[in-house]
């Protein structure tokens, strides 16, 4: 159920999909945008990543596994705010079910076997960054998008936003 993998934070590997993991916060203005090391194995890496940046502005992180899915994490005084742009992931990714189940959402009753036939649902707080200017609608529009691959619609996420660039910069995708 769990996946082998080493730490990627913005490289393909041959393997799997594009992987990355990156923090996302607003200094004086301006879009910081780092890489950090994630496994994918826990979802407190990130949270720990993102309260380690020490931010008076929006933080938060952006994950893509493998280019299957892709989640958003963002901690608050109150918990843990999260998306995943594909809750059949769960089924059989344990990082997937992880975040499910922090966002006390249940995982999806399905068989492995037909994962492949299943057309995947995103799942979570899609208001996560509505304070920041990206309504949960447009999100939803995003996260729905079966023609992108995860990583690029996380850039198009960052296009919302604005930082683009800084995301382009550090992980090297391209869209």
């Amino acid at each position: 159920m769990s996946h082998n993998r080493t730490s990627l934070t913005g490289m393909e590997h041959e393997e799997y999909g594009q992987s990355f993991a990156v923090t996302v916060t607003r200094i004086d203005g301006e879009w910081v945008v780092r890489a950090f090391d994630d496994d994918f194995s826990s979802l407190q890496t990130s949270v720990r990543a993102v309260r380690a940046l020490r931010s008076e502005g929006p933080a938060f992180a952006l994950l893509c596994v493998d280019d299957d899915y892709f989640v958003i994490v963002r901690p608050t005084p109150n918990g843990v705010q999260a998306l995943l742009s594909d809750a059949t992931m769960a089924v059989d990714d344990d990082f997937a079910a992880e975040v499910l189940t922090e966002l006390d959402a249940e995982i999806p009753d399905l068989d492995p076997d037909e994962l492949d036939d299943v057309d995947g649902w995103p799942d979570g707080d899609f208001e996560l960054l509505a304070d920041i200017g990206l309504s949960e609608e447009v999100l939803g529009v995003i996260a729905d998008d079966e023609d992108l691959w995860p990583s690029q619609q996380l850039l198009r996420i960052a296009e919302e936003l604005g930082f683009d660039e800084e995301l382009l910069d550090v992980t090297g995708i391209d869209d």
